[in-house]
């Protein structure tokens, strides 16, 4: 059975974290499906285009053998479970799907959309995030609702896409995002508006 890692993000932008990331579930998984998201509990502040291109970028930068992490924004959805059943309808039945979600994320869970039922069509790949340690009451009432989850072996970089944001700590992305930030002048209203204070 062809196991395949779901993994949607904000991608505001993808950092060398996502990368590591996707670089480790491209060792574990056949197919690595990825999509820059609009998560109803964000604000974004870049439009979903520039993200989107950052994140083929980020992919394209990717140094892995199997070549097996693509970018399906088609399945992109507010709501996960709509995102899994196009990706169910994309990939046929016969296989075995895997959300990856930060651990950041745990905590959010109970109030996604028809949680229920999302727990039964996925399997849940937790990858733990610096400063954000695995929440066991959030972990518990998972498994208490019939969710099958995981925690990813893997220690994920100190960057986050809110750090760079806030600090401009351009170590914290790959340089095709960086350089792509320049080209179209992205994250400088931030600076602006801290100059005015």
């Amino acid at each position: 059975m062809l196991k395949i890692a779901l993994f949607g993000t904000s991608a505001d932008p993808p950092t060398a974290g996502h990368q590591t990331i996707l670089t480790w579930l491209s060792e574990h998984y056949d197919r690595v499906i990825v999509w820059a998201a609009n998560n109803p509990f964000k604000s974004h502040q870049t439009p979903l285009e520039h993200r989107v291109a950052m994140l083929q970028l980020l992919i394209a930068d990717m140094n892995t053998l199997q070549r097996n992490v693509v970018l399906e924004q088609e399945l992109s959805s507010l709501r996960t479970l709509e995102t899994v059943e196009k990706a169910k309808l994309s990939v046929g039945e016969d296989v075995e799907l895997t959300l990856v979600i930060g651990s950041d994320l745990l905590n959010q869970l109970p109030r996604w959309y028809r949680i229920e039922d999302l727990l039964r069509q996925v399997q849940l790949l937790v990858v733990p995030r610096p400063g954000h340690g695995i929440d066991e009451s959030s972990l518990s009432g998972v498994l208490h609702q019939g969710g099958k989850i995981a925690i990813a072996n893997l220690i994920g970089l100190e960057v986050s896409s809110t750090a760079y944001r806030e600090n401009k700590d351009p170590q914290a992305l790959t340089a095709p995002v960086v350089n792509y930030i320049h080209q179209k002048h992205l994250y400088e209203c931030q600076d602006t508006s801290k100059k005015k204070i």
